[in-house]
């Protein structure tokens, strides 16, 4: 098909800059992106999905249903409150079942690593031995890599158990939340578990009643967010060094005209890890320059570029929407895949330049890329050979185009230990300022933008909801993609306060911290768990997440992975609001899910697709809770508009001092 460019129907949608600056390019004129597929669909979505009424979960359908009419229920007798039910609960399956795998794997790799099996160390001795101690493990005198192991083997344990105890990582939530999931009897199992039992409960004929698929689909969502996700994110943490505080940049501008560059996408830290080592090795070093270039330039993609981002300052070229753009800056000589979230089209837009898409993982392969298997146990040789399949294209490089000025300055590295650190310092830590600020109101709440970008919506709405957040004092924290796009809008600067509100400018100067804080990667939310679950802990906001001024929103979400998040935030107790959920053909679920859902975990799901009305969702919900804590003093609510967008201007882009942003001192 071509494509044409240049101010077409096929870019009206898109407003990022340097996507623009690469589609305009002769380079890229035979590229078809998402963006020309979804303008070239020539058809709207289907209605009976888009609204969770079709069913075909088994060979008598698929059945469209229809609420209220008797003659559109299902062949079975299924209504559309069950099929709907069903449907948005084999999502929260799959995204469970997705950060789970995830999670197992980093399990196996930490076991790996405490035997010695591997090229990294543990570093997070402290954060060791605090995880030891919740799992009942003895760390007395004893040697780290020892006790890793034992960590490890009871944390491996956790997924297949066959025990009806709890999941060990569900002792870290607020007493009256635990007492809650025990009273409704959701507390999650063994992890795989509850992702089988889920799927179970949703074939044909087993559970047909919306109330008790979903409170399954509550354990579902809980045994990723405080068990896989958790799990992951803290022996990653354990592993490689939790993040602190670092400037770093983002967007196509990272890529280096004079280097081979190597673009890391999907989701496991252990292989981008591996590669970050493997491309400071002497050898590899001396094959890039007998190319004739000058080293590997490294840059992230996804979730995995976010890792790498937190941990050691890689920049990031790319979101979920910018991956095809990525390649057709012509710039790259592969872009290393593992899991989730990369499109089948990379193949298919790297034939046009000489770049390879080089698969890594034996669940995730496609048509028409190159296959290398990155094998764990000999990590190293496997990184080494990733990379010198790269080194061999630098030759063939033709015309490229870097967007070098759309690169954006950003502090990242926001874990929940740093925001304790920053606040307290090592000897003090401690959430109490942030509380204070809070109670006192300089701060009137938190607001988390997570998640996925977009095709269907526009790529500046991450930037209009954070602005409004912001400037009505609102400290925003922010993982995923959106966190990638947050960065690229000129928000996780410490020089951003100057777009707050009076108070929240105040306390962001003082510390010398953005007003956007980047905690992760999209299995990373469990941070926002902990660090919500040490709000509580630390008193003068009630004494369970569901009192919190907080609430969280993934507004472009893409992933089946983001609806599981989104459950096991409002399981938790915190409220969220998205652009859409597939429930809407059903009356009586669909209120269950946005107002009924209130009195059995003190949250519910919202639904809003402009913007600004998430933005307006998300402050009137804050303001309730400072009014219902007893807290509040009205403050005067400004709206975001076009002028204060167009602000940020060349600031943004500037390259300026961090203003005392650091490392736990």
């Amino acid at each position: 098909m071509a494509v044409i460019r240049n101010g077409c129907e096929s870019c009206a949608d898109i407003t990022c800059k340097s996507t623009l600056e690469v589609l305009s390019q002769d380079i890229a004129k035979n590229v078809n992106t998402a963006y020309d597929r979804v303008r070239s669909r020539g058809m709207s979505a289907c209605l009976f999905g888009s609204s969770g009424t079709c069913c075909r979960n088994c060979n008598m359908g698929p059945c469209q249903i229809i609420d209220g009419v008797e003659e559109m229920i299902g062949i079975c007798g299924a209504t559309a409150d069950t099929v709907a039910a069903r449907n948005l609960a084999r999502i929260i399956a799959a995204g469970s079942a997705s950060h789970t795998d995830h999670a197992r794997e980093m399990v196996k790799g930490f076991i790996a690593t405490a035997k010695g099996q591997t090229a990294h160390k543990i570093q997070d001795v402290e954060k060791l031995h605090k995880l030891a101690t919740l799992f009942g493990i003895e760390i007395e005198d004893r040697d780290k890599n020892e006790i890793a192991l034992e960590l490890g083997e009871k944390a491996l344990a956790e997924f297949g158990s066959q025990d009806d105890e709890p999941i060990t990582m569900l002792k870290r939530a607020p007493a009256k939340r635990q007492a809650l999931w025990k009273k409704l009897g959701i507390e999650p199992r063994g992890i795989d578990r509850e992702v089988t039992e889920m799927m179970h409960r949703t074939h044909m004929g087993v559970d047909q009643e919306y109330h008790n698929l979903m409170l399954q689909g509550s354990r579902c969502a809980l045994s990723d967010g405080w068990g896989s996700s958790m799990l992951s994110t803290e022996l990653t943490d354990i592993m490689f060094g939790t993040p602190v505080p670092r400037r770093a940049i983002v967007d196509l501008g990272v890529l280096k005209s004079d280097m081979v560059n190597v673009t890391v996408h999907g989701h496991e830290p252990l292989l981008a890890e591996s590669l970050c080592i493997a491309a400071q090795e002497p050898d590899i070093l001396e094959l890039a320059k007998k190319a004739g270039a000058k080293g590997i330039n490294l840059a992230g993609v996804c979730c995995t570029g976010n890792e790498i981002l937190m941990r050691r300052g890689i920049p990031v070229a790319a979101g979920f929407i910018q991956q095809e753009m990525a390649l057709a800056t012509g710039a790259i000589e592969a872009m290393v895949v593992d899991v989730q979230c990369v499109m089948q089209s990379v193949a298919q837009v790297a034939k046009n330049f000489h770049t390879d898409i080089i698969t890594t993982n034996y669940r995730a392969k496609m048509p028409d890329a190159v296959h290398i298997q990155f094998e764990e146990h000999d990590a190293m040789n496997s990184a080494k050979a990733i990379l010198t399949k790269a080194i061999g294209n630098y030759k063939k490089r033709g015309k490229f185009f870097i967007p070098e000025k759309t690169k954006s300055d950003v502090v990242v590295g926001f874990s929940h230990e740093t925001i304790n650190y920053m606040l307290g310092g090592r000897f003090r830590a401690s959430y109490r300022p942030l509380n204070d600020n809070i109670i006192n109101g300089r701060i009137r709440g938190v607001g988390a933008i997570v998640g996925c970008d977009n095709y269907k919506y526009t790529d500046e709405s991450h930037e209009i909801i954070a602005r409004e957040l912001i400037k009505n004092n609102i400290l925003v924290l922010a993982t995923g993609c959106a966190a990638t796009s947050l960065g690229k809008a000129g928000l996780m600067r410490p020089e951003a306060a100057e777009f707050c509100g009076e108070s929240l400018r105040e306390v962001c100067e003082t510390v010398g911290m953005p007003p956007v804080l980047h905690m992760g990667s999209c299995v990373d939310n469990s941070r926002i768990l902990i660090a919500a679950t040490e709000m509580v802990r630390e008193g003068g906001l009630g004494d369970d997440i569901s009192d919190l001024p907080a609430i969280g929103t993934a507004p472009l979400y893409m992933s089946e992975k983001a609806v599981a998040i989104g459950q096991y935030f409002v399981a938790s107790g915190a409220q969220v609001v998205f652009q859409s959920l597939p429930i809407t053909g059903s009356k009586a679920f669909n209120q269950y899910m946005t107002d009924g859902m209130m009195e059995t975990y003190g949250a519910h799901w919202n639904i809003a697709e402009d913007p600004k009305e998430i933005a307006r969702i998300m402050i009137e919900k804050i303001e309730q809770k400072r009014d219902a804590l007893g807290i509040n003093k009205k403050a005067e609510r400004v709206l975001f508009d076009m002028e204060m967008r167009r602000d940020l201007g060349s600031g943004a882009l500037s390259d300026v001092g961090c203003h005392g942003v650091a490392g736990p001192r």
